[in-house]
């Protein structure tokens, strides 16, 4: 053995809610050690890459903007969407915690940290009925959660001057410790020489991330009653694959709603991928026609984003082949097409604010021109018969009838041929109430022919199901303290963030109201650093 790593705090995964529980474990005066999987320069896992959005209640940012919210309406919307019941006990609680504590404990403390909001808040995931989130609650972090993330990182540092943080990257724990009933620390190797590490602590808190970085493990925890997709892409991280949540199990902790997942259905291949199977989940253009892998609309409801991001996923799933394909031209995709992430969110990420502006209102031709160069997934084509052809070269098959696509197209735009007054389609509908908001005004094309003269050339974009989050995890108290199976809590032993189901073992139940899970990374967090501070 190499040697041993002495503190007061051992925390488990680099990602948001380690920092967070780092940042704060350290202004409360305790010696933390940190150990993380990745290389150093990737330190802080998913949230480096992360878009930024995040779910937030009744906000400065919500009243300026004359939305009427509260945690009483959030928390009714929170437990319709995700169908939580009355069993289930801990996911309510922290539903409860979430909707009652974002405001103050996310976003006045996230500002008090030198961060800032972008001046607008978005509707996502209303529920195909209405039945999601009943007002716009959706806040971006200006400069993304990459840079939310390496504010933490500096923060962390600054916080644990004069020895007092202990950072190890490339260490991957292989067991924990234990000592008179009680965790007193784990054991890790060091990747880099393979030389085991004993890292003693009276506090370890987990913040490893979920489980669906690994397909086996995504595979094996699927709901039976669901349909399952023959391929998937990955869009979480690879080191998040359960392993330490099963060890957890044997320690006598309790994994719950394991098979809640919250996936995307619309990724496509990283053209430079990460690692293996490595995917970018695009945010469909609501314009865009959702098809089979036989170019035909999937119906009768078409499929169309920003509703139930549940029912989309398993729409797809349900196809005969595991990739459907976006149908749609240049005009839809400069006002609409964006990928989730950091990366392909330059102007957000480095806080360009006069570029973001001009693309926002004059069309990302820039990104559409990207993933047209970079992606084989990304294809452009004068005529629909070119488009087809393409479609079935990518695939490797002849499923795409250069007929049949063409059908597709002119029933769509049939619904214009009486202007507006006949138009009798669901997609266009719910497009023209997205419209009514007007930050999805900006992003939204106006409803027009597909085949509308001058807005082409057309593009067909191959999507699959991609895995992101994991809804369920190891269950945990208000205090993220892990719990056994009479309820108990596990002497010295916390878990944060995604590895706990974003507190208590899946407190989203089914269906997440989008943007939960950075701050429920915070919230978490935060909440662990406080119960260690006092002892408990």
């Amino acid at each position: 053995m190499a040697g041993t790593v002495q503190s007061d705090v051992l925390i488990i995964g680099g990602g948001l809610a380690g920092l967070v529980t780092a940042l704060e474990c350290l202004r409360a005066g305790q010696r933390v050690t940190l150990v993380d999987r990745d290389t150093p320069e990737r330190l802080g896992g998913l949230a480096l890459w992360a878009f930024g959005g995040m779910a937030l209640v009744d906000t400065p940012l919500q009243r300026r903007m004359k939305l009427k919210d509260s945690p009483e309406i959030a928390l009714r919307d929170w437990i319709r969407f995700g169908e939580l019941g009355e069993q289930d006990v801990l996911p309510r609680q922290w539903a409860r915690y979430y909707v009652e504590h974002s405001r103050a404990e996310v976003y006045d403390w996230l500002i008090a940290c030198g961060l800032k909001f972008m001046p607008a808040v978005n509707w996502v995931e209303r529920g195909l009925l209405g039945n999601g989130n009943s007002l716009p609650r959706y806040h971006i972090v200006w400069g993304t959660s990459r840079h939310m993330t390496l504010r933490m990182i500096e923060l962390a540092r600054e916080a644990g001057s004069g020895g007092r943080l202990t950072l190890l990257s490339r260490h991957r724990v292989t067991a924990l410790e234990s000592e008179s009933g009680a965790v007193s620390g784990a054991l890790a190797i060091d990747e880099a020489d393979g030389a085991e590490v004993r890292l003693a602590a009276p506090v370890v808190v987990l913040a490893m991330g979920g489980i669906n970085g690994s397909h086996e493990e995504t595979r094996a925890n699927w709901p039976q009653h669901r349909p399952l997709p023959a391929t998937m892409l990955n869009g979480a991280h690879p080191f998040a694959d359960g392993r330490l949540h099963h060890l957890v199990a044997g320690l006598g902790g309790r994994i719950t709603h394991a098979g809640e997942m919250w996936n995307y259905a619309a990724g496509f291949p990283h053209p430079f991928p990460h690692f293996e199977g490595h995917g970018l989940s695009t945010i469909p253009c609501k314009s865009a026609l959702w098809l089979n892998h036989r170019g035909e609309r999937i119906g009768p409801e078409p499929l169309v984003t920003g509703f139930d991001t549940h029912e989309l996923c398993q729409r797809v799933a349900a196809q005969e082949k595991p990739w459907t394909w976006h149908l749609l031209n240049w005009r839809i995709a400069a006002k609409e097409f964006a990928i989730s992430g950091a990366e392909h969110n330059q102007r957000v990420r480095d806080r360009q604010f006069p570029m973001f502006l001009k693309e926002t209102l004059l069309g990302n031709h820039r990104l559409v021109k990207q993933m047209a160069a970079e992606s084989p997934h990304f294809l452009v084509d004068d005529t629909l018969a070119g488009l087809a052809a393409k479609m079935n070269a990518l695939a490797g098959t002849d499923d795409v009838r250069a007929e049949v696509l063409q059908a597709t197209a002119d029933a769509f735009d049939a619904n214009f041929s009486g202007g507006q007054r006949t138009v009798n389609d669901d997609q266009i509908r719910r497009i023209e109430h997205a419209r009514h908001w007007g930050p999805d005004k900006l992003r939204t094309c106006k409803p027009a022919p597909l085949q509308q003269p001058g807005a082409g050339p057309f593009i067909a974009i191959q999507m699959q199901l991609i895995t992101r989050k994991s809804l369920g995890g190891l269950q945990t108290d208000l205090h993220s303290r892990v719990l056994d199976a009479r309820g108990q809590p596990l002497p010295g032993l916390y878990c944060v963030g995604e590895a706990a189901g974003f507190g208590g073992g899946g407190a989203s139940g089914k269906r997440s109201l989008e943007g939960t899970f950075l701050p429920g990374c915070i919230l978490t967090a935060r909440a662990a650093a406080r119960s260690i501070a006092g002892g408990g």
